[in-house]
């Protein structure tokens, strides 16, 4: 495939404003994760605090998940990330000004987290549903891929710059871009224009209730969806503990890591991302959820590493293979969705899945915050990555995720309008 090809989803200008909105957006946001680990450190220098604040924040999005995926798909896609990122905007402003003006408590980023949380709930249902409606279906994998790219590409540099702001300016900074990042990314969300083409299939309206019986159904009677969603509820919580909790102390208390160094380390995992995105733009995935599942395996690499290897070198190696594999796992998710299920409930189904996928992550931090103070941390590590490989080598024994390909049908004419006429 020529590079002009892989680069094809961007000549509709829905999707290049999107993109761009996107791209905007992201470039604050990958930030985040150094700043506020290490704001909420600086605060209350425990493993505790910090599962807290990323605890709460998982668990306020993990409640209001489903809603966001009904209101994804009953209105317009593009208002509602429009109002959720102004609405992110100013979460993030307000944690940017309580730390940078030294008067942010653990409680008061805890609520703000929070808040900001329950908001993403509705931005990841309508984002998984806009891609389907702005790019031509032949270009589904390419535009996700593109995707991302961009914030693959923006993570390289981002965490590296987030780690200097900490050690120089403080951490509130980075915050203070992330919030502006949404506010130019809402504005660019206008030009997409998605109103002036032909309305999103969808049923008349009818209750939420029904309308997430719906998304339900559509979500269980796909074995390779739920058993996919199934697994990752669990390795989610894994990951989220070791790497979000157990890693930014590690690196704190090791002098050869470092916060500037954890920064690097997450930049290394993005340059892994990333150069397999350019694969991705070129590759296409046949059987897309069993090279991912294989692929996903990886990510125990860097657990193992900061387990027995704690040093920048090693560890930055280790994150940099497990962006490969988020990558190849990512791109192909993504367009399995999109090919397999209809748009008119995808959002919804999405939301089944996120709800899925990261119910466990809030009990993950909080669990790891808690082993952190009376389990060996290179123990708790190993043990940790033994069981991720083994959780996702046994999603492979579906013959469904083993065997989906990809899809040349209309999902919107064999999915959701064939259960309609049933039901009529």
């Amino acid at each position: 495939m020529r590079a002009k090809d892989s680069l094809g989803a961007l000549s509709d200008r829905r999707f290049a404003w999107y993109f761009t909105a996107r791209t905007v957006s992201t470039a604050g946001s990958v930030m985040v994760p150094v700043a506020l680990a290490f704001a909420v450190l600086h605060i209350d220098q425990s493993a505790g605090a910090l599962a807290q604040v990323l605890g709460v924040r998982t668990l306020t999005m993990v409640v209001f998940l489903l809603v966001g995926g009904v209101v994804a798909d009953r209105f317009s896609r593009i208002v509602v990330l429009q109002v959720s990122h102004l609405l992110t905007c100013l979460t993030q402003a307000l944690a940017a000004y309580l730390i940078i003006s030294g008067d942010a408590t653990l409680t008061q980023l805890t609520v703000i987290e929070g808040v900001n949380g329950a908001v993403s709930a509705f931005t990841l249902p309508a984002i998984m549903g806009v891609v389907p409606l702005v790019v031509d279906r032949s270009r589904l994998q390419q535009a996700n891929a593109l995707l991302s790219f961009s914030r693959s590409g923006l993570s390289v540099v981002g965490p590296a710059v987030a780690g200097l702001l900490v050690v120089s300016v403080g951490p509130g900074w980075a915050l203070a871009v992330d919030a502006l990042t949404y506010a130019v990314a809402a504005v660019c969300l206008t030009r997409v224009g998605l109103a002036r083409r032909s309305a999103e299939p969808r049923a008349p309206r009818t209750s939420m209730v029904r309308e997430l019986r719906e998304g339900w159904g559509e979500f269980t009677r796909r074995e390779w969806l739920w058993v996919i969603v199934l697994a990752f509820g669990l390795t989610n919580a894994i990951h989220s503990g070791v790497i979000g909790v157990l890693g930014p102390l590690v690196a704190k208390s090791t002098a050869s890591i470092g916060e500037a160094g954890w920064g690097l380390v997450l930049s290394a995992e993005a340059v892994g991302t990333v150069l397999m995105t350019l694969v991705m733009l070129r590759l296409r995935l046949r059987h897309p959820l069993r090279v991912g599942m294989l692929a996903i395996c990886v990510l125990a690499v860097p657990m193992v590493l900061l387990g027995v290897a704690p040093a920048v070198v090693p560890v930055a190696v280790g994150f940099f293979l497990a962006g490969a594999a988020v990558e190849v796992f990512g791109v192909g998710w993504s367009t399995a969705l999109h090919e397999h299920i209809p748009v008119s409930v995808l959002s919804r189904v999405s939301s089944y899945d996120a709800l899925g996928s990261f119910v466990a992550i809030p009990v993950g931090t909080f669990i790891y915050g808690w082993l952190a103070t009376t389990v060996d941390v290179e123990t708790l590590m190993l043990v940790s990555a033994g069981v991720y490989v083994a959780i996702s080598l046994t999603a492979l024994l579906s013959r469904s995720v083993r065997e989906l390909g990809r899809s040349s049908e209309d999902p919107v004419s064999t999915g959701a309008a064939a259960d309609a006429t049933s039901r009529s």
